[in-house]
């Protein structure tokens, strides 16, 4: 492919997620109980504040799935078997990328985010490390069918989905994520994903409201994307990061809170909040080992092996991608 042909699919793919971001936004704010999708958090600010969160003493989940990663990544690519493509769902940094194509002996790596330019900065670090490595970058939402490349259909692939991302779909939602993957990947691919557990209530919040502020930077800075990028006029100032863990549905969520009365524009639409009404921006579902069985199953996976750590924090799953008309 030359190069203007590659700048113009890049562009036109912009494009597209630009104008998926107006739809969400427009839609989500117009709800009764305002919602904001949590993939729109992660523009390129959005990405790095993510990367600080997780070196945060509070945020276990990284350094956790880290090691078990690290661990087990052996026997996981003893079980895979070696030489496949690896896929990576929501690559942001890449930061635990390397321990896989480590072990596994990649034939090919292909990360996907929606954020097409930390994405390329990340890559770009990345051959660096792996001069000989073909990576295959894909700026794309790949909450729906994602087109690889020619070469990584003509090879065995997994998935690998860390960071228990997967926990920020409703479950409906997230069975149908599974279910795009399982498409993309196709018939005998194998998927990596991490999920995270239950575990106390304490804990699980600190996560998501650290001492230092970097998580409510992180929440706001979905605002002022907002305004930046769609011409919104929300008052920064009046809004609120509030982390609550919803027993009953068994997940952290996080909203943006109405410090007062407030009205805004976005995209020339006129939105209000009382005070005290929030902007729920995202959800992290917590999972016990049956019921992350149960989501892979609905999604079309076969769980192979669970890995955790000493303190049952967070998992790592190793799934086959079950085949039509077969039962798992």
């Amino acid at each position: 492919m030359d190069q203007a042909a590659g700048t113009t699919i890049v562009e036109a793919a912009s494009e597209e997620l630009q104008e998926q971001f107006r739809r969400d936004v427009l839609a989500g704010l117009s709800q009764q109980q305002k919602v904001l999708p949590a993939r729109w958090f992660y523009d390129r600010r959005g990405s790095e504040l993510f990367e600080e969160i997780t070196t945060l003493p509070e945020y276990y989940l990284t350094r956790t799935e880290t090691g078990i990663l690290a661990e087990r990544c052996p026997t996981i690519a003893s079980l895979a078997g070696k030489a496949r493509a690896v896929v990576e769902f929501g690559a942001g940094s890449v930061a635990k990328t390397p321990i896989l194509l480590d072990c596994m002996d990649a034939s090919s790596y292909v990360p996907v985010d929606i954020s097409g330019p930390f994405l390329r900065d990340s890559c770009e670090r990345l051959q660096h490390r792996y001069p000989h490595l073909p990576i295959l970058p894909i700026e794309a939402d790949f909450t729906r069918p994602v087109d690889l490349p020619d070469i990584v259909l003509e090879e065995e692939v997994l998935g690998f989905f860390p960071g228990s991302t997967i926990g920020n779909l409703q479950p409906a939602d997230a069975v149908d994520l599974l279910r795009v993957m399982r498409g993309t990947l196709g018939n005998g691919s194998m998927l990596l994903i991490g999920m995270d557990l239950i575990k106390d209530r304490q804990r699980l919040i600190a996560a998501y409201d650290d001492a230092s502020g970097v998580t409510a930077q992180f929440n706001v800075n979905v605002a002022r994307r907002i305004n930046r990028e769609l011409g919104g006029t929300i008052p920064i100032d009046r809004l609120s990061h509030k982390a609550v863990w919803n027993d009953r549905l068994a997940r952290i969520e996080m909203h943006l809170e109405a410090v007062c009365d407030l009205s805004f524009e976005v995209c020339g639409e006129r939105f209000i909040m009382d005070s005290g009404e929030t902007i729920h921006t995202e959800n992290s579902h917590k999972y016990t080992a049956r019921s992350a069985n149960g989501l892979l199953l609905a999604g079309g996976w076969d769980p192979l092996a669970c890995y955790s750590d000493k303190d049952a924090f967070f998992a790592v799953i190793l799934a086959s991608a079950i085949t039509p008309g077969v039962t798992a």
